[in-house]
């Protein structure tokens, strides 16, 4: 009895070593790798990252902002404010200028990468919600089921993608980032992640990040919107409207 108590404990003891090196457990989705400290105040609509540099796109009139942040730190490193008539949505990075959309005033705002300067504007139809981009096009939500993929330059649309599980149409798409050529998107009031085809927009994967911050612990419009991606060092950052914190998380399977 004693030879095998003391197998079973080296068992134990064995399993235990491993389950420490194993962050992973049961069909665990994801697992967070470290968290940040982010406004509590920050209407969360776009989140990108380029060059080692976290950048926030805010919302609601009055309070919309273009951010530059200390991801370490959660401080506001640079900041310009929108005038009061826009309500900010979806940013992205691009060639050394920044694109900011507008919810309903159907304006898009460019600004200068470095100094935040406004050196640009552009108008697209219906409402704009999430911007990522693919290195070529600006592709850009409106809260439907469809994307559209708009030239950064002439600001022409290029084409349009509709987004679908299986045959139904995913709409509600919301904040965008563009990932080892897939289009991830939040999906306003749900805690998954679509991850989508570029060529013939279907979700290939849905990535479920309910169990990041609890509902129970937030308010009604406090929803998962944020999605950056560090490239150089393979990184994915989330967060949501309001959220205290800024989650940088693993994805199993990628």
């Amino acid at each position: 009895m004693r030879i095998l108590a003391i197998c079973l404990a080296a068992v134990v003891i064995a399993w235990a070593a491993w389950a420490q090196l194993d962050p992973w457990r049961g069909d665990q989705a994801f697992r967070i790798v470290a968290r940040y400290p982010h406004d509590a105040g920050a209407f969360t609509q776009g989140l990108a990252f380029f060059a080692g540099q976290l950048y926030e796109g805010t919302g609601q009139y009055g309070a919309s902002s273009l951010r530059r942040v200390a991801i370490d730190t959660g401080r506001v490193e640079q900041m310009v404010t929108l005038n009061q008539r826009f309500f900010g949505e979806g940013i992205t990075l691009l060639d050394g200028r920044i694109y900011q959309l507008t919810w309903r005033s159907r304006t898009g705002i460019v600004y200068d990468a470095a100094s935040f300067e406004v050196i640009d504007t552009f108008r697209y139809d219906g409402e704009g919600w999430g911007l990522t981009n693919d290195g070529q096009s600006l592709i850009l939500s409106d809260g439907t089921a469809t994307l559209r993929f708009i030239d950064p330059n002439g600001f022409q649309v290029q084409r349009r993608l509709v987004v679908r599980d299986g045959d139904r149409p995913v709409s509600q798409l919301n904040e965008l980032e563009y990932i080892d050529a897939e289009i991830w998107a939040n999906v306003w009031h749900d805690d998954r992640i679509a991850r989508i085809s570029p060529q013939d927009g279907q979700v290939l994967a849905w990535l479920d990040l309910g169990a990041i911050y609890p509902r129970s612990e937030r308010g009604p419009e406090q929803v998962l919107n944020g999605i950056a991606y560090d490239e150089a060092s393979d990184r994915i950052f989330v967060t949501g409207k309001n959220w205290p914190e800024l989650f940088e998380i693993q994805v199993r399977g990628r």
